[in-house]
């Protein structure tokens, strides 16, 4: 299914205009594929929730642009939601070297991901979402296959209905994008839905575990200058306070949770 061929030809005779217009429109696509599998991704957010609220962990297993979508998830959740760096954790085939390079095979060695999940002593208190386009690569298969056999929680995100990796998931996600622009060219279309799909599950455990209050991420790290404004101008507005006393209470408790909790309590 994701290798169907492309609704348009001759791509190399388009003009620049075309070639844009034409990503676009299928792009437009994506989002309304989504939409109609939200259903399916609920049960998934809540199982997570309750995993870890008991302690459990979050994994990511890919490959490719999948592994790599993964691991981006994976890395914005400390800084962003103020988390333990293994609350959530990627895995790509080939390790951390696949990130910017392709490791010639990895995903086609099954074994690969019983050994990177193992490393992490994986158990039946975690989830683990395999993502993969087409839903046949053996690394994600193979790493399914596994928790399944210990009894440990399984996901899957994939394009194609047909997908063997469907079996394997206890929560299968299954995002039907249709053709590639450019056929097989799965970066696109379906990694679109793959970042959006995981935007929509990390988000939402994080805002049920507590991480945010109102709209605000209240426990994101103070990495830099530009957080540490934002984080200012947040108990700024929460206590009245000027914006340099704010920012003076922030950077002496370190978030604007217990920034805003100590002027409260004061």
């Amino acid at each position: 299914m994701t290798e169907r061929d492309s609704k348009y030809r001759d791509l190399d005779k388009m003009s620049t205009l075309e070639i844009l217009g034409n990503i676009n429109k299928e792009d437009m696509t994506v989002a309304v594929a989504v939409q109609s599998i939200i259903p399916h991704i609920e049960p998934l957010v809540d199982k997570i929730v309750d995993g870890m609220r008991d302690g459990g962990r979050l994994f990511y297993l890919g490959a490719g642009t999948s592994g790599r979508l993964g691991i981006v998830d994976a890395s914005e959740c400390p800084p962003t939601y103020g988390v333990p760096h293994d609350w959530v954790i990627g895995l790509i085939a080939g390790g951390d070297g696949a990130i910017r390079k392709a490791v010639e095979f990895a995903e086609d060695d099954p074994a690969l991901a019983v050994k990177d999940l193992t490393e992490y002593d994986v158990s039946p208190d975690d989830l683990v979402i395999g993502i993969a386009a087409s839903g046949r690569t053996p690394y994600v298969i193979g790493g399914l296959e596994y928790c399944r056999s210990q009894n440990i929680a399984t996901a899957c995100i994939t394009c194609n209905p047909d997908a063997p990796l469907i079996d394997h998931a206890d929560y299968p996600i299954v995002c039907v994008v249709g053709p590639e622009f450019v056929t097989g060219s799965t970066r696109m279309k379906a990694g679109t839905a793959q970042k959006l799909i995981l935007n929509m599950i990390s988000t939402t455990v994080m805002i049920k575990l507590g991480r945010v209050v109102d709209n605000k991420m209240v426990d994101m790290q103070l990495s830099n200058s530009k957080l540490v404004d934002r984080g200012s101008k947040m108990v700024m507005r929460k206590t009245n306070l000027t914006y340099e006393e704010a920012k003076k209470l922030l950077l002496e408790k370190g978030s604007v949770r217990d920034a805003i909790a100590s002027h409260v309590n004061d």
